[in-house]
């Protein structure tokens, strides 16, 4: 039995040109928006409503907003501020997710060519990587790609 593909995206230093191809070309049927703010983005197609509506008519794809799979806004400002180091943010929203007990939002089959979205362009210091890896541990047949 093969693995189920969840694939990771930021939107950050992309145009949407890139990001809906990127999405498209993977064959991502839905997007899980892990963004605790959803509607005041950056960039403009990124932006809760006109996202849903470009995945649809774009790429044939369904949109979700799981907040939960976000961290809190103390522990995201404190590692922006520097007050905590990226080490220290892993710690923290590692441990959040662990009680959050994110893998019973969901199961791995309905994230088989699902995408995670937040806003950082890659996602070596990103929250999607730590919660795709997360997910991985948990359910073990899922095979993680970053677009």
């Amino acid at each position: 039995m093969s693995k189920n593909k969840l694939f990771t995206i930021g939107f950050t230093k992309k145009n949407a040109q890139t990001f809906f191809s990127k999405l498209r070309n993977a064959g991502v049927t839905k997007v899980i928006d892990i963004r605790l703010n959803n509607v005041s983005q950056l960039a403009g197609f990124a932006k809760r409503d006109d996202l849903m509506f470009f995945l649809s008519e774009l790429c044939d794809c369904d949109y979700i907003h799981m907040p939960n799979y976000a961290p809190t806004k103390e522990i995201l400002d404190a590692y922006k501020k520097k007050h905590i180091s990226w080490d220290e943010y892993v710690e923290r929203f590692s441990k959040l997710i662990r009680e959050r007990k994110i893998e019973n939002k969901i199961t791995a089959e309905e994230l088989n060519n699902a995408c995670l979205l937040c806003s950082e362009p890659t996602p070596e210091q990103c929250h999607r990587r730590l919660v795709a890896e997360y997910l991985r541990d948990k359910f073990g047949d899922i095979e993680i790609r970053h677009i």
